[in-house]
């Protein structure tokens, strides 16, 4: 296996990681409201939606400017997601 494959390969497993994480502050951020049913539908529904509408947004960026290559595309994504849950779990000291 060449070094590039090995570090694309890395760069793939480190998004997938990433996006855990954004899923994490999602779940954690439901939990310290309640940890209703409810509360964890409407965390992981917004967790879904955001990477979908998201996901669409750098695919389409990622087939202008670096095509073919998937592992900057799933690292862009998970990056945002963690960002992005992060700020969710971060919100949720400031409800009353």
């Amino acid at each position: 296996m060449s070094d590039d494959a090995i570090v694309r390969r890395r760069r793939a497993w480190f998004g997938v990681l990433l996006l855990c994480g954004g899923l994490l502050g999602h779940l954690l951020a439901a939990q310290a409201i309640g940890g209703s049913r409810i509360a964890y539908t409407h965390h992981i529904i917004g967790f879904v939606g955001l990477t979908v509408v998201s996901g669409a947004i750098i695919v389409g960026l990622g087939w202008r400017f670096w095509r073919g290559r998937h592992d900057i595309t799933l690292l862009s994504l998970g990056a945002l997601q963690a960002l992005v849950g992060l700020a969710v779990y971060l919100e949720r000291f400031r409800i009353n």
